[in-house]
């Protein structure tokens, strides 16, 4: 898809900010720093729309990209951070539960992971939240330039049964840094943003 327009909307901290357009939307969700600004920067061919941090936990709203007035990427905080206080991180968990268990416009969730390791525990909390509220995720294992070719279809495989996978999702193998998957992605997205 070619990308002419993309901005970022509003950060919201409850229902009452979401758009309300009604346009469909498409969650990242993932652990602080595992990537999902540069996979939508990737994505959108920007550099720096979402902004990166190498500070990890620094997404503490849900952010609304538009992108070309057709669909919104939203991207969720990051999960897994220690040095977040306990009483904020149960205020991001309060946040992303409204919106994953009310929003009607939510199409799809990308659980971005680092296809390099075994899915955490958080992630595999994160994968079993968004299948008990029948989600459709596509889990989006970035970092795939940082592994060698022989070795990626173990990495792949470790990815699905660390998260007792589900065979109606998908493991998309990406890398923000070559672009690998970038057209498979594209692919999967077009079918829950028409």
């Amino acid at each position: 898809m070619k990308v002419t327009d993309a901005e970022i909307v509003i950060s919201a901290v409850s229902k009452k900010q979401y758009p309300n357009e009604g346009l469909p939307e498409i969650a990242l969700a993932g652990r602080s720093n595992v990537g999902k600004s540069s996979f939508i920067n990737k994505l959108i061919n920007r550099k720096n729309l979402a902004r990166t941090s190498s500070k990890p936990g620094k997404t503490q709203t849900l952010n609304f990209y538009k992108i070309n007035e057709a669909f919104y990427f939203v991207d969720v905080p990051g999960y897994g951070y220690a040095k977040v206080s306990k009483k904020e991180r149960e205020k991001w968990g309060t946040m992303m539960e409204e919106y994953f268990q009310t929003r009607e416009t939510l199409k799809a969730v990308l659980l971005i992971t680092d296809v390099r390791h075994e899915p955490t525990s958080d992630d595999i909390q994160m994968y079993e939240f968004l299948k008990y509220f029948e989600l459709p995720v596509i889990v989006i294992a970035t970092k795939l330039d940082k592994v060698p070719k022989s070795k990626r279809a173990q990495h792949i495989k470790r990815t699905k049964q660390a998260l007792q996978f589900d065979s109606d999702d998908v493991v998309l193998p990406f890398s923000s840094e070559t672009g690998e998957g970038k057209d498979e992605a594209w692919a999967i997205l077009r079918s829950f943003i028409k």
